[in-house]
This record gives C-alpha cells, sequence and structure tokens, in this order.
C-alpha cells in the first residue's frame, strides 16, 4: 500500500495519498462533534486526503445520536462509522476501525480533544521526508503547549515508557501518547490482541520486534483534561500497562 518516492531539492521524499484516522469513542456527547469538525478542517501537507473511521464503543450517553446527526450534516465527509453493540475497550474499538481502514498511514485521534488534529503535520515530516515507517507524537519534548495536571498521572506515564524502553530497547519519551502514526501496511500487520487500554504498550513492543523499523518522535501539544471532564484512564489501567509491557515484552 505504501506509494512510491519522489525526489526534490536533493531531498527523498515519501508520496502518501491517503491518511486514516481512528477515532474510538465512548460516552463523548460533549465533544465528539468538536473533533470531527476540526479534523474536517485539517489541510494535510501534499494534499494527502483523510479518511475518518469512528467506533462508537456501545456508549451510555448520546454520542450515537450526535455522530448520526453529524453524518447526516456533512454527507460529503469521507467518514464511518461503527457501532459496537457491547462496550469492549479502546483497543477493541481500534481493532474495528482497523478491519476499515484505506489509508497508507494510520493515526489514533481520541475524542476527548486533548490532541490537537491540526499537529498531524508536524508527525507526518519524519514519514515525507522518507526517514521514518513510525511517528510517535511525545508529549514530554519539544516546546508546544502543555496543560499542567496530575503529578502522580504524569509520573505513572514515564515509568512505564521506562520500563517500555527496557524491554523494547527503545529510547522513546512516551510511550503512552495517543498519537503514533503508524504505516498502514506495519499496522495491519501487528496482529493486536489488547481490547483495553493495553493496546498501548502491546502496539511498542510489537513495533520494536520488527526488524530495521524506523521508529521517530516529535513533541507535541497536550490539552489533558480531569477526571470531572471525562478522563477515563485510571490506576488499574496502569497495572496492566505494565503487564503487556512484560507479557508482550519477555514472550516476543
Amino acid at each position: 500500500m505504501l506509494n512510491s518516492c519522489i525526489f526534490g531539492d536533493s531531498h527523498l521524499y515519501m508520496q502518501i495519498k491517503k491518511l486514516s484516522v481512528l477515532v474510538p469513542a465512548y460516552n463523548e456527547e460533549n465533544t465528539i462533534e468538536i473533533i470531527l469538525s476540526t479534523l474536517l478542517q485539517v489541510k494535510l501537507e501534499q494534499d494527502i486526503k483523510m479518511e475518518i473511521i469512528v467506533v462508537n464503543d456501545c456508549s451510555k450517553d448520546h454520542t450515537a445520536e450526535k455522530l448520526n446527526t453529524f453524518l447526516q450534516q456533512n454527507p460529503n465527509a469521507d467518514i464511518k462509522i461503527f457501532h459496537h453493540e457491547k462496550n469492549k475497550g479502546k483497543g477493541a474499538a481500534l481493532h474495528t476501525a482497523i478491519q476499515h481502514t484505506t489509508g497508507d498511514y494510520m493515526i489514533v485521534q481520541d475524542a476527548d480533544l486533548e490532541y490537537d488534529p491540526n499537529e498531524f503535520n508536524i508527525l507526518l515530516q519524519p514519514v515525507l521526508k522518507g526517514k521514518a515507517d513510525v511517528v510517535y507524537g511525545s508529549r514530554f519534548m519539544g516546546g508546544n503547549a502543555h496543560r499542567i495536571l496530575f503529578f502522580w498521572h504524569s509520573l505513572g506515564n514515564k515509568m512505564l515508557t521506562f520500563f517500555s524502553n527496557v524491554f523494547s530497547n527503545l529510547n522513546l519519551t512516551d510511550m503512552e501518547t495517543c498519537y503514533k502514526l503508524i504505516s498502514a501496511d506495519i499496522f495491519k500487520n501487528l496482529k493486536l490482541k489488547e481490547k483495553r487500554f493495553g493496546f498501548e504498550p502491546e502496539v511498542t513492543q510489537k513495533l520494536a520486534n520488527i526488524k530495521n523499523i524506523r521508529i521517530y518522535e516529535v513533541g507535541i501539544s497536550y490539552y489533558g483534561r480531569t477526571y470531572a471532564e471525562g478522563k477515563k484512564i485510571n490506576w488499574k489501567d496502569g497495572f496492566r500497562a505494565l503487564y503487556c509491557i512484560l507479557k508482550y515484552g519477555l514472550f516476543k
């Protein structure tokens, strides 16, 4: 599925025709229309097209209704919407989304407004220059805006990244980041199993096992939200992530 490279200004450029944006959603009635509207306004470099795959993971609020209304109001938008009849978890929602993608590269976009889709172009740069197969967007590097929130949550992220690096032999600064830009050919062949928040460490460990893979990291903004504002991940998910690091890191 990867496209050919083109030459210009003595640099090698990768030509990408389409980016697939995977949007898992659970109880996001307050933000789902905002994030979809933002995605439709994003202008990707080199006129790269964008398709949006939304999976409503059996939301208990009005997320489904908001999605259907948005689709009716934007009939020409390249948006596909799928609904789980039972709540299965973020990882399971992404498994469903991946099956329906047609893009050359994929990226996950949470529906909670914590990440800015206008920064897709930042992640695309190493790929377009023909240097990367995978690009992580790090919340812990660079000079972009970061909302100041929970110390223990931040420390937990850094500890998980540290242990992930130990077993993957990578030197990432933010393994748990939502923004992972990955070649579709690679993503579809990872044979992912985790159905909930274990998705992130599983992806990282399995990417690290691919011979000669080129992984880059760039700094991004982070507009985190509080639990009162709808944040869902908790300490139990942190223990699950650690378990997945050991599971997929030790038993490759």
